[in-house]
């Protein structure tokens, strides 16, 4: 069962108290589907930073993510030095994992030969679900996959392509972060606003 928030509504989560930022990321981001590049690279970024550890804690480390990483700007962090790297790793405003800083700017080096190759990053990703977000009915967070076949073939293709931090779990993560997947609970009262 779904908890209800302060303002009276059912969440799949963020109704905790403290949590406002985290039901405003729910009731606004989550399962939105998004096609903005630069919008998909930060998700990509944020959710290899996860890795390990709560969604929440990312949020709320996103502006400084945005100040360290010329606001998600996909050229600026692909020619990232080492230096800047380095100085990233030393930053507190961000998680200081030196491995997944570093796999800012090799995947964002990937995403711009996905967009010449595709046209676009989002072109290249909404193919691994023909198109359109793939919406769920779950009643129970406890029938929620963590991974997919969709997010299999996504990560396999982007491991591929020599990124980093995009397990088909992480992938799964990402998709329902970007809307390729629709995981809202039944009862939630996103899922009851969604037209798809």
């Amino acid at each position: 069962m779904l908890s209800i928030g302060p303002d009276g509504k059912k969440r799949c989560f963020g109704n905790k108290p403290g949590e406002a930022f985290y039901a405003d990321y729910h009731d606004q981001e989550w399962g939105v589907p998004l096609h903005d590049d630069q919008r998909l690279f930060e998700m990509l970024v944020l959710e290899g930073a996860q890795a390990g550890l709560s969604w929440a804690l990312v949020l709320k480390k996103r502006d400084g993510y945005a100040r360290a990483f010329h606001g998600f700007d996909i050229a600026k962090v692909a020619a990232m030095s080492d230096a800047a790297l380095a100085a990233c790793a030393a930053n507190p405003a961000i998680i200081r994992n030196r491995l997944k800083i570093a796999a800012a700017r090799t995947n964002a080096q990937q995403v711009l030969l996905i967009q010449k190759a595709y046209g676009s990053f989002a072109a290249y990703l909404w193919r691994f679900v023909d198109g359109k977000p793939v919406r769920n009915r779950w009643t129970d967070w406890r029938q929620v996959p963590t991974r997919s076949p969709q997010s299999d073939a996504l990560a396999r293709d982007l491991k591929k392509r020599g990124m980093r931090f995009v397990g088909s779990t992480i992938m799964y993560a990402y998709m329902q972060a970007v809307g390729m997947v629709n995981d809202h609970l039944q009862d939630c009262w996103r899922s009851q606003q969604s037209k798809d």
